[in-house]
């Protein structure tokens, strides 16, 4: 099962870029997108299901903005459109769908970069979610939580760790909050695998564009899995060449027993 979670920061623009000329590369068998910013209607998704891929979108009510999808070419049992938490899902953010005795969840955790208002709702948010992982994972243990998590965890994960000790996305909060899910037996796929990589980011700011020629970026985009799944863990890769977005693709690849 190889996987590749992406913010792609409006799909739309995206496949002005090329993104569907990547995606006929076969990257993946499951490719889950952040930050659509579009609803289903609005894209030429014909493209994307000519390739093999089922196109499954969760919209956020207000449109241009946010959104999750998940194109597979392994036929889930089911998919779920958002968590049950009412304004989570009426910003789009969270859509499951179930292969065998596997669970996957792409999530667009919020950013507080706009503001204290919405730092406070990413505190919220995260602390919902987490709950929503855990009573999820005593019926479905086999869990993977892709998306764009907003959070660089470590160090290691930011260009600039002194720089930005004070900015959203790398605040002692957020950093704890992914402490404490990854010591309830979470694993990031890329750091299992890659313990002291540096230098391996899936964002860079659009504000100056020197940024990403620089790798100047933050790693805030994972793959995640419970416990259970660790032993089916094969690959974990980054790919900053890839570029239809400030964000780059993440890739898991898992053995199927």
């Amino acid at each position: 099962m190889r996987i590749i979670s992406y913010n792609v920061n409006g799909i739309r623009a995206a496949m002005k870029k090329g993104f569907t000329d990547w995606l006929a590369t076969d990257p993946a068998d499951i490719i889950c997108l952040q930050e659509t910013k579009a609803n289903k209607d609005d894209v030429p998704y014909d493209q994307i299901e000519a390739l093999g891929y089922q196109t499954y979108w969760f919209s956020a009510q207000k449109k241009g903005y946010s959104g999750v999808a998940i194109f597979t070419r392994i036929k889930p049992d089911q998919v779920v459109y958002g968590n049950k938490i009412e304004q989570s899902d009426a910003e789009g953010r969270v859509i499951r769908a179930d292969f065998g005795d596997i669970t996957l969840i792409n999530a667009y955790f919020p950013s507080g970069t706009s503001g204290d208002e919405r730092q406070t709702y990413k505190y919220q948010w995260l602390d919902e979610f987490f709950v929503y992982v855990q009573k999820l994972r005593k019926t479905r243990p086999k869990l993977i939580v892709t998306g764009d998590y907003n959070i660089a965890h470590t160090e290691i994960d930011i260009h600039d760790p002194k720089g930005n000790k004070k900015s959203s996305g790398f605040l002692p909060e957020e950093r704890a909050w992914m402490d404490k899910f990854l010591s309830n037996e979470w694993i990031d796929s890329f750091r299992q695998l890659n313990p002291d990589t540096t230098g391996a980011y899936s964002w860079w700011s659009q504000r100056f564009p020197s940024v990403r020629l620089q790798n100047k970026g933050w790693r805030i985009d994972y793959i995640s899995i419970t416990s259970p799944l660790q032993q089916q863990l094969k690959k974990a890769a980054i790919y900053p060449d890839v570029k239809h977005s400030d964000h780059c693709p993440i890739y898991m690849e898992l053995a199927l027993k």
